[in-house]
C-alpha cells in the first residue's frame, strides 16, 4: 500500500473538514500528521518515505511550505487541495501540475484518488 503524506495548515478542523472525508480513500496509506496529537514533530523523514504528498493550501502555513520544499527536493510529487475560490500562491505551479479544487472534500475525493493512482510512486 502506497503511502501518501497528508500536509495542512493547524487553523480550520483538519480532523473534521479534512482527516475525516480523506480517510474514505481506499488503496493508501494515509499519514495524517496531528491525529493523535496537536503537538509539532519532524516530519522530514516521513515525507522522504512516501509515494505522494497530498498539500492543503487554502490558507497559507509556513509549515505546509517547509513540507512542500521537503516532498520537492526528494522528488516526492505533490498533489495541492484548496477550496474553490482561495487565494493560492501562484508560486505552486512551480512544483506541481496537480491542482483540486472542492467546495467540499468529499466530492473531490474520487478526482483525488485518480490523480493519487497515477503520480504516486
Amino acid at each position: 500500500m502506497k503511502k501518501v503524506y497528508v500536509s495542512h495548515p493547524t487553523s480550520f478542523d483538519f480532523k473534521e473538514e479534512l482527516y475525516k472525508a480523506l480517510k474514505k480513500l481506499k488503496n493508501f496509506e494515509l499519514i495524517l500528521p496531528h491525529e493523535n496529537s496537536g503537538m509539532p514533530k519532524s516530519s522530514k523523514d516521513i515525507i522522504k518515505t512516501c509515494a505522494a504528498l497530498i498539500a492543503e493550501v487554502s490558507v497559507p502555513s509556513q509549515g505546509v511550505g517547509i513540507e512542500i520544499g521537503w516532498a520537492d527536493s526528494f522528488g516526492i510529487p505533490i498533489i495541492f487541495l484548496f477550496k474553490k475560490n482561495s487565494k493560492i500562491s501562484t508560486s505552486l505551479r512551480l512544483l506541481s501540475d496537480n491542482f483540486i479544487d472542492y467546495d467540499r472534500i468529499e466530492d473531490s475525493l474520487p478526482e483525488l484518488a485518480e490523480t493519487l493512482n497515477h503520480v504516486a510512486r
